[in-house]
């Protein structure tokens, strides 16, 4: 039997990407923190638990000797929805079995890389279960296989879920490995859960393989809050359920008062928060229940920071895709659904909640506090070209008739065993991949753009967008949050900084900034073209008449309004060109 006490123990985390859970950086998924609670629970003392991301060891070669040198490795990874990430670049097959083969202490691999792995990270592909040359393999909760193989001298475990007062513990426990994240503090944000399993069966999802829904009470998670508070986290993520209104309730209907009790803690524990958003909510619960539903939606978005977004699975718009998959929203409830959250949500910081859903030259310049997002699935079983057709026509609705949407998430279907597209696998995505592509590009320069011009007009105020990269003589940043905007802002700035952005303009999915408040007096030249309006003789004009003792004296007679952007502050001697 091995002692506990004496175990060293690395944990790689290789990220996750679930239809109810994300782990990319910067966010940091349930996983790696479960994991490590659960090793202190059984015994292992918290200084001899390392903690890696796989880009980490991308990076830093030498961390690779934790692996080597560890009596147990924990992988942790998977992902079964495909996706692009700009944080972080998931753990690919290759790579896991790389770990496996380096470890010379117990290897132990789990999360929804249990599901099935292919032959990379993408769509249109299929999957098979793999043990990619590891010891052990949780075909249970990882984290559970974690306490009971250390409980067993590492001899081995039997495959189970944990139970609810075990993910309390774990979850308080495992906090302090947050602080071995490279992200940590500033740039990291914490998904939390509240539940898993679904009372749907849709045939491609893997989150109904947990079981129908089991929640988490609201002190297990504000529990987790305070913890993850106390370790200097403070951007949040409520990401991991199937759908958030059905917190606490039966599984399908909504419960007001556990989502009150839910998000008034979190607010208690981390009042200093700067980031609380979420992921999943079920167009069906909205539906269904209207007024329990337009309750809850009041209260998260009462609790919540900007930017919010409620990811509804509409799927497909066509009916036949939604029989043969059993979805369960048709597009017109979908639709009442997304103005029943613009309705309650749509409003923005400055105004009075009744106000919303806003948008144009009179509303205020934050982002609104919470929005339904639309993800759309391709590949599925009865696809066909109107399908594409009917897609295209819902979101032209939303859009024609005076509502917005904060993301539209296209992607096509990953097949995993243990789901109904099994059967069919990738064969409809491969055929239709040019549809595909066609259809993609033509939301996103006839919806989406628009659409983004909507949510965030010019002059709307992101505070705190984090520099990450730099392409073309541009810098790109986000905020933390559940889908947060991209932003390009002109020139190479210093990255891994953040500062105030005002939107001036809008591509597809990303938006162009200069840094809040743009003072006319310094303003290089890039940041003053950005401006729609300002060319680059007017550009030249601005920096040679300066400096200003106001905006207005300016005169620049620009589309936006710079009044809401800029100032004019006074020139240090000699900084007048």
């Amino acid at each position: 039997m091995t002692d506990p006490e004496t175990l060293s123990v690395t944990i790689v985390d290789g990220y996750v990407d679930e239809p109810a859970h994300f782990g990319v950086p910067p966010y940091i998924s349930t996983y790696p923190r479960y994991a490590a609670g659960a090793l202190v629970d059984a015994g292992v003392p918290r200084e001899q638990i390392t903690y890696h991301t796989i880009d980490g060891l991308r990076e830093e070669t030498n961390r690779w000797r934790d692996v080597d040198e560890a009596d147990l490795m924990i992988y942790l990874g998977g992902m079964t929805v495909p996706g692009k990430y700009v944080g972080g670049t998931p753990a690919e097959p290759d790579e896991v079995r790389k770990l496996a083969w380096t470890a010379n202490g117990t290897s132990l691999m789990g999360g929804p890389v249990k599901f099935g792995v292919g032959e990379e990270n993408a769509g249109a592909t299929e999957t098979e279960r793999q043990d990619l040359d590891f010891d052990f393999v949780a075909k249970g909760d990882v984290e559970a296989a974690v306490y009971d193989l250390v409980e067993s001298g590492l001899e081995g475990f039997n495959n189970r879920m944990r139970d609810i007062d075990e993910v309390s513990r774990w979850a308080q426990e495992g906090a302090f490995v947050v602080e071995q994240h490279p992200n940590h503090p500033d740039h990291l944000i914490a998904e939390l859960e509240t539940s898993r399993g679904c009372a749907y069966r849709c045939s491609f999802c893997t989150e109904p393989l947990y079981g129908n829904p089991e929640f988490r009470p609201p002190p297990s998670v504000v529990g987790e809050v305070d913890a993850l508070s106390d370790r200097g986290v403070t951007h949040f993520r409520i990401g991991r359920q199937a759908d958030i209104l059905a917190y606490g309730g039966d599984g399908e209907a909504p419960n007001p008062d556990a989502l009150r009790q839910l998000y008034g803690g979190i607010r208690d524990v981390a009042p200093d928060l700067e980031t609380l958003h979420l992921d999943n909510m079920n167009p069906i619960t909205i539906v269904e229940w209207p007024e329990k539903s337009r309750e809850g939606i009041r209260i998260i978005a009462e609790h919540n920071t900007p930017g919010d977004t409620a990811a509804f699975g509409l799927e497909s718009a066509d009916p036949v895709v939604q029989e043969e998959n059993n979805l369960n929203v048709s597009a017109e409830e979908c639709f009442e659904a997304v103005r029943i959250v613009n309705e309650e949500g749509g409003w923005r910081p400055g105004e009075d909640h009744a106000d919303g859903p806003t948008f144009g030259d009179d509303a205020p310049r934050r982002l609104p506090k919470l929005l339904p997002g639309i993800n759309l699935l391709h590949g599925l079983k009865g696809e066909r070209e109107e399908t594409y057709e009917r897609n295209l026509d819902f979101l032209n609705r939303v859009y024609d008739e005076g509502y917005m949407l904060r993301r539209i998430n296209i992607r096509q279907v990953m097949s995993f065993a243990g789901t109904e597209m099994s059967e069919t696998g990738a064969e409809i995505a491969r055929e239709h991949k040019k549809l595909f592509k066609r259809y993609k590009r033509q939301v996103r320069e006839e919806i989406d753009n628009p659409m983004l011009a909507r949510v965030a007009p010019p002059g709307t105020v992101l505070p705190n967008v984090h520099l990450e990269y730099h392409q073309d003589g541009t810098t790109f940043g986000r905020q933390l949050g559940t889908y947060p905007l991209l932003v390009g802002i002109p020139g190479e700035r210093e990255l891994g900084r953040t500062i105030d952005v005002a939107v001036v303009d809008h591509g597809y999915r990303s938006v162009t900034g200069v840094p809040y408040p743009l003072d006319l007096n310094a303003a290089s030249m890039d940041e003053l073209t950005a401006i729609p309006g300002i060319g680059s003789s007017t550009a030249g004009d601005i920096v040679v008449n300066r400096p200003y003792d106001s905006v207005a004296d300016a005169d620049l007679g620009t589309a936006v309004d710079l009044e809401g952007v800029a100032t004019a502050g006074a020139l240090e001697p000699g900084g007048a060109d």
